[in-house]
């Protein structure tokens, strides 16, 4: 596996949350530097050493609601 990617969205209670795409990873904090390093932590914590990926992409998603 050379990446995974993660959706990473802003928490309506604050913070943000990141959720793998085709893995069952997912992790929070409260900012985004933690949640980087949180990513990093529960990726080499899901696979074995030597069979995760070589990259890790965030792939921020933000909602905004505009009035009519």
């Amino acid at each position: 596996m050379s990446e995974i990617v993660f959706l990473v969205e802003e928490a309506a209670e604050g913070g943000y949350s990141a959720r793998a795409l085709g893995e069952s990873i997912f992790t929070q904090a409260e900012t985004v530097e933690a949640l980087r390093q949180n990513v990093r932590d529960a990726v080499h914590c899901h696979f074995e050493p030597g069979k995760g990926p070589a990259v890790i992409r965030l792939h921020y998603v933000r909602d905004e609601v505009l009035a009519a």
